[in-house]
């Protein structure tokens, strides 16, 4: 439980940094220098040093639901780090927590009474009945071999799996998954304001200072948290002959490796338009249904 606990304060510090290292590295791609990969601490601290301006119309919602949204990650992050360790993390708790967060931000955007706040509202939770049985299922070519849906379980299997065409199957459905529930191109753009494409963006418009902060956080452990869950499940194994307490290393290592990838992943390709979404994701969908049919 106390490795379990490191492991989880490690994510909540490490997270802005592995944003910026993707922000980064799109930048490199994209010929542009870009900002320091530490970029994101300074927008973190500048944020948590303003106030915050709350629209008179709004709710106890709107106000309260940053802190369940960060709160949710943070729960998530715990119980993937805690996971590894024996503990009694369960897969489905971690998709319903996902799902509280995200259920908890949409209201807060219908609350504020703007139209972009709606309308990013509106489209998340459209993408969300898209995105969790997708996650479900690819999380099931997992669960399946190891015969449990408790976290540690799965780690567990998933170390001792041979590396077979079904795993390469799964491993690619978690990987169109983690695009989706990252909030990345090409579901969407977190780098854009513009009212046409925008989904995350458009739910927090309203939100200012500390409370934005903390959402942006949540946001960027969320990222960190299931880059990590893509690596322990499917990419677990390690370098023959290294000894087992330079563990953690190899382990960062194959989280940034896995980050690289998504920043160049999302460089060459396109937003899509919102109503071939399903098509994407249905992609992911049958991809874990033939994984699960080869194991």
């Amino acid at each position: 439980m106390l490795y379990g606990i490191l492991y989880a304060i490690v994510i909540l510090a490490m997270s802005p940094l592995v944003a910026g290292i993707i922000k980064t590295a799109k930048a490199r791609l994209q010929n542009r220098r870009g900002a320091s990969p530490l970029q994101p601490y300074f927008d973190l601290a500048k944020l948590f040093r303003k106030g915050s301006v709350v629209s008179p119309t709004t709710s106890w919602i709107f106000r309260a639901a940053p802190y369940v949204y960060f709160a949710a990650a943070a729960a998530a992050a715990g119980m993937a780090a805690a996971g590894q360790f024996g503990s009694v993390a369960d897969m489905l708790l971690l998709i319903y927590i996902y799902g509280l967060g995200r259920f908890f931000l949409a209201l807060a955007s219908l609350d504020a009474g703007s139209a972009f706040g709606g309308m990013g509202g509106s489209r998340e939770m459209y993408i969300s009945v898209l995105v969790e049985p997708a996650l479900l299922l690819a999380l099931l070519t997992v669960a399946g071999p190891a015969g449990t849906t408790s976290l540690a379980g799965m780690a567990g299997a998933a170390a001792g799996a041979p590396l077979a065409f079904s795993y390469i199957l799964a491993a690619i459905a978690f990987f169109v998954v983690l695009i989706a529930e990252t909030g990345r191109i090409p579901v969407d753009n977190p780098d854009t304001h513009l009212e046409l494409t925008m989904v995350h963006e458009g739910m927090v418009l309203e939100y200012s200072g500390r409370q934005l902060g903390l959402i942006h956080w949540a946001s960027m452990i969320k990222q960190l948290t299931v880059l990590a869950l893509f690596v322990v499940y499917f990419i677990p194994w390690g370098v023959p002959g290294l000894p087992a307490m330079i563990g953690g290393p190899v382990f960062a290592v194959k989280v940034l490796a896995a980050a690289l990838f998504l920043a160049l992943a999302e460089t060459s390709t396109n937003k899509m338009r919102l109503f071939r979404l399903p098509g994407f994701l249905a992609v992911s969908c049958l991809l874990s249904l033939l994984a699960l049919v080869a194991q």
